[in-house]
């Protein structure tokens, strides 16, 4: 794993893309007690997007920051090594560094 794999930016929340055949739905309860976990103790995991911004994992934690009114949030972009679909999330071909659309 190289260190490019690992980078974390601050991105505005209107940019991330929801996937819509996200399995995994959050009650208002989850929402609220994610969102006091981000009060006390900050971004512990970063939203993890493909290349063009879609959710990958952290449809949860977004929800909570837009309860939070937070513009931003931190994301951590990722991309298989060998280009193919991981299975979860939209498909993800390019690193982020060569698909960094509106960056």
């Amino acid at each position: 794993m190289t260190s490019s794999t690992l980078q974390v930016e601050s991105w505005p929340l209107e940019r991330l893309i929801p996937y819509a055949r996200n399995a995994r739905t959050h009650s208002g309860s989850q929402v609220a007690e994610i969102a006091a976990s981000i009060s006390a103790f900050g971004f512990v995991n970063p939203v993890l997007v493909d290349p063009d911004g879609g959710i990958i994992a952290g449809h949860g934690r977004v929800l909570a920051a837009r309860k939070l009114r937070l513009s931003t949030v931190p994301r951590r972009c990722s991309s298989p090594a060998n280009g193919k679909h991981l299975g979860v999330g939209p498909p993800m071909g390019a690193s982020c560094f060569t698909s960094r659309r509106g960056a």
